[in-house]
């Protein structure tokens, strides 16, 4: 009886794969329903994680976002000592870069060590905010594929549950529904978490350039106050 099973399994394998006397095709919404609830929690997470990954993407790349003759209009106003019209750029900037070059304006006259470090602050502040939910896009890469496995742990208990049941009388279509489910969520949690996995570096490494851009103004504005001192 087992043999005549694999028989059967392996008929099907090679209908799907060389389409038989009678091609075979598979809805991708009819594979997905019967993958059971944890795909439904599966496709959830996708859609958490492509929103996560485009509101991110956008709002990183806004940031990054850099007017060349920012820096050098800020060093004009302040060899001109204008330091309300370089604070007034700042504003209408409306960047984490005008918003850090913003803090250490309104820290001038005061000792250098405390403008760099008021300045040094605003900055992680900034980048905490650009990394906003994109751990969670991490969580995702990693959960997604354990519920696909979990899925097919569950797949399988229900195929030799209903093997069991069957007595003498078991076909391949008992044994469908339990494969069918523990192969599906394999499939959909994997691919869920590599998705993840990519859209979450991608945005790690737009906020990387950020910081390098943060940094560079941060040196170049401590670098105009110690010029008017030469």
């Amino acid at each position: 009886m087992t043999t005549g099973i694999i028989l059967q399994i392996t008929e099907t394998a090679q209908n799907l794969i060389t389409g038989g006397e009678d091609e075979i095709t598979l809805p991708i919404l009819d594979l997905v329903l019967k993958g059971g609830w944890i795909m439904g929690i599966i496709g959830l997470l996708s859609v958490v994680a492509f929103y996560i990954f485009f509101e991110r993407y956008f709002v990183i790349g806004r940031a990054a976002k850099e007017d060349k003759s920012f820096m050098n209009n800020i060093r004009t106003y302040i060899h001109e000592g204008k330091l309300e019209s370089a604070r007034a750029l700042c504003v209408s900037n409306n960047s984490p870069i005008g918003r850090m070059i913003d803090k250490g304006l309104s820290r001038v006259g005061k000792p250098l060590n405390d403008i760099s470090a008021a300045i040094e602050n605003i900055g992680k502040l900034e980048i905490s905010k650009l990394e906003k939910n994109v751990a969670g896009l991490a969580t995702i890469a990693g959960a997604a594929p354990m519920l696909g496995f979990l899925g097919t742990v569950i797949g399988m208990i229900r195929a030799f549950y209903d093997m069991s049941m069957a007595g003498n009388n078991i076909n391949i279509e008992l044994l469908s529904k339990g494969i069918y489910q523990a192969m599906i969520t394999t499939v959909g949690g994997l691919i869920v978490g590599i998705t993840a996995y990519i859209f979450y570096n991608i945005l790690v490494a737009r906020v990387q350039k950020v910081v390098y851009k943060l940094e560079i103004n941060a040196t170049e504005f401590m670098d105009v106050l110690y010029e008017p001192a030469k």
